[in-house]
């Protein structure tokens, strides 16, 4: 890594896109994505929707509690 880098030519918020939404990736080890593989196969789902009632599910068992 140098010790110094020339900014005079950047643009601030090249990149930038108002309102894009970021997905994060998520990764499972391998144990869990094979379950949630078979669970998703077995009930005809995709694994996203399997993913997501199984957190919804947690989230609304540590609304609960609190």
């Amino acid at each position: 890594m140098r010790k110094e880098y020339d900014f005079s030519k950047a643009v601030r918020g090249k990149f930038f896109r108002k309102g894009v939404e970021l997905r994060l990736p998520i990764y499972l080890d391998h144990k869990l994505q094979m379950q949630v593989e078979q669970l998703a196969r077995k009930k005809g789902k995709d694994i996203g929707e399997i993913v997501h009632q199984l957190l919804r599910k947690d989230m609304e068992l540590i609304e609960e509690f609190k």
